[in-house]
């Protein structure tokens, strides 16, 4: 059985009673990741249903599959806001479709590269502080 989705999620509690626990488990950690690698001025908030963290504009974003409107069917999204104007030297991140958001999808935590997301996510954290204030 699938959980109800409510037209519109306030808060993360509500958002981890949703999800299946492997999702949960995965944006869990990607969250104390981000949280742990972008600078003190930046927020986290609820927005398109998902957690959003933010600067001076939007940084990045996690979309777990079973949250609507993402466009993928199974793991979790994340996604850098404005990953095309991100080195990523590795060539980590997928391009897709989007001309902006670039993205990795991960099935597992176990699949995290834990190194190449702190590089994008600092990377990211730098561009940022580089935007006017809003």
């Amino acid at each position: 059985m699938t959980a109800h989705i409510p037209r519109k999620i306030h808060s993360l509690l509500q958002l981890y009673e949703l999800l299946p626990e492997h999702e949960r488990l995965v944006v869990d950690v990607l969250r104390e990741l981000v949280k742990g690698c972008l600078p003190a001025y930046c927020r986290e908030k609820i927005s398109y249903n998902v957690p959003l963290f933010y600067g001076n504009k939007a940084i990045c974003i996690i979309w777990p599959a079973t949250i609507p409107r993402g466009g993928i069917k199974k793991g979790v999204l994340f996604g850098f806001w404005y990953g095309n104007r991100l080195q990523d030297s590795d060539r980590y991140l997928t391009h897709g479709t989007n001309k902006q958001v670039f993205y990795r999808i991960y099935q597992h935590v176990d699949e995290i590269d834990i190194d190449a997301l702190e590089k994008l996510l600092k990377e990211a954290a730098a561009l940022d502080a580089g935007w006017k204030k809003r």
